[in-house]
């Protein structure tokens, strides 16, 4: 099993955060269902004022260049990320579009 930290902003607006949290509290089941057939085994999103941390736990042979391919090719995730968009901002110094940036472990117990 993999373990992956990603962060992300959302648009710092109280309305926004609450609708964006709110569509992640009903998740459409062809998206739970895309994440599962990557090699996602286990997620959990966090929230700080509009920062927000994701963790992410999967299969040895998950890889984020096929979850990319995987995604490109569903319509219904496509669907998703441009309605996520609407809420989510690149973090500072990220070209413009990115999304998820992977975090550097830099501490462990």
């Amino acid at each position: 099993m993999k373990r992956y930290g990603l962060t992300l902003d959302l648009k710092d607006d109280p309305t926004l955060i609450a609708e964006y949290e709110a569509y992640h509290r009903h998740v459409w089941p062809e998206i739970q269902a895309s994440i599962k057939e990557s090699g996602i085994r286990h997620m959990e999103i966090y929230r700080w004022s509009n920062r927000l941390f994701m963790l992410m736990e999967t299969e040895d042979d998950f890889s984020f260049e096929k979850k990319a391919a995987l995604d490109a090719a569903n319509a219904k995730v496509q669907e998703w990320e441009e309605l996520m968009w609407q809420y989510q901002q690149a973090l500072p110094g990220v070209a413009a579009g990115e999304k998820w940036q992977l975090m550097e472990r830099i501490f462990a117990l």
